[in-house]
């Protein structure tokens, strides 16, 4: 796997890459499959062990005696993108990078900016969802920000714009101010209007508008270099937006 010609920003710490829908950002311990961690470690050998390491639950051995959990290896890692979204993902490939990196995170400085389509239609035209997010009572893989939640209940605030409205799907543009696991994917769920094409979320619905993946995109990503300059950076929408916006009659802006 190679993912140099997706790379949209580099310095000697950081790195942004526009990922590519299908592909995960590291590996889980359990299966094998290729990870943007791993093609990093690939092409910049020192950024082996940047950032912080995992050490997964303990299990049995085939005898019955305690297995030590595995080392997850996120070399790199500072978030995550989804598994099907695509778009703007940060990465460090210095100690220093990350540490740079992961305080903007916890001081939420970072700005992040995402267009989906969700079903239906969005009848306000911004917004801003507060619904903290806890565990999906009826499936452990999901979130959820709707009456039954339970666990650690965590803040999460998303903003949002409605970018056009459309027969059966709204275009919108969403602001996380939180990183929660799923934010975007479980606030909307919780109005009745999940991301168009999410297996999780909206099994039961039909894809839309020729996506075959969830239909969200990291469009941008504002942070401060080690230099503390403001640095945006912006990741080209993929060909099945692009297919989106023409079959709605949307513009984006930089091609109007």
């Amino acid at each position: 796997m190679d993912l140099t010609p997706f790379i949209i920003y580099e310095d000697e710490d950081i790195l942004c890459l526009n990922k590519p829908a299908g592909i995960v950002v590291h590996g889980d311990g359990r299966t094998k499959e290729p990870s943007v961690s791993e093609w990093l470690v690939e092409k910049y050998p020192e950024a082996k062990g940047v950032g912080e390491m995992i050490r997964l639950e303990a299990g049995l051995n085939a005898d019955g005696s305690m297995a030590e959990g595995k080392i997850l290896d996120r070399s790199g890692v500072v978030h995550r993108l989804d598994r099907e979204t695509s778009g703007a993902l940060l990465l460090a490939k210095t100690q220093k990078g990350f540490e740079h990196l992961k305080s903007q995170f916890l001081e939420r400085t970072i700005q992040k900016s995402y267009f989906a389509f969700v079903y239906g239609s969005v009848k306000e035209d911004h917004g801003t969802l507060s619904m903290p997010i806890g565990k999906s009572p009826v499936d452990f893989r999901r979130y959820s920000a709707s009456r039954g939640a339970f666990g650690d209940m965590r803040d999460a605030v998303t903003h949002f714009q409605v970018m056009k409205r459309a027969e059966g799907v709204t275009l919108l543009e969403a602001r996380p101010k939180t990183g929660r696991t799923h934010q975007i994917r479980v606030h909307f769920q919780a109005l009745q209007r999940p991301v168009v094409c999410d297996s999780l979320y909206a099994a039961s619905k039909p894809c839309l508008l020729g996506f075959k993946r969830l239909a969200l995109h990291a469009r941008k990503v504002t942070f401060s270099n080690l230099d503390g300059e403001p640095t945006t950076v912006v990741a080209d929408f993929p060909e099945d937006f692009l297919h989106a916006f023409e079959e709605i009659g949307y513009v984006p802006k930089e091609l109007s």
